[in-house]
């Protein structure tokens, strides 16, 4: 799961870098506020790769799905994008803890030694 998070997460990364690039083209939001809000975003996004296995970890990759959702009444194009980053965090959560209980049982097996097949 951690893998594919992570690489959800860092796409994020670059999104949010270039919608404070599209924000700064709107007269009514300061420069400073618009690096800040992405830059902590930015942040949060870089620090949830290695937070993902952790408790909340997971929960707190959706709020920032949602930021981005929301991030779209400043840059309309976010509203889709944020859409998109949301169904990929689904996935990622979803297919990656399948995948890590897969692994598990493969190691399970392996462990127990080829006699328990």
């Amino acid at each position: 799961m951690r893998v594919l998070c992570s690489s959800t997460l860092i796409g994020e990364f670059f999104v949010i870098g270039f919608a404070g690039l599209v924000a700064m083209k709107d007269d009514s939001l300061s420069t400073s506020t618009v690096w800040w809000v992405c830059g902590v975003a930015m942040v949060l996004s870089v620090l949830l790769c290695g937070m993902i296995t952790r408790p909340g970890g997971v929960q707190l990759g959706w709020a920032l799905q949602i930021g981005l959702i929301l991030s779209g009444f400043f840059v309309p194009t976010m509203f889709f994008l944020g859409a998109v980053f949301a169904g990929l965090w689904w996935a990622s959560v979803h297919y990656g803890r399948r995948i890590d209980e897969v692994k598990a049982r493969w190691a399970a097996q392996a462990s127990a030694g080829p006699d328990a097949a």
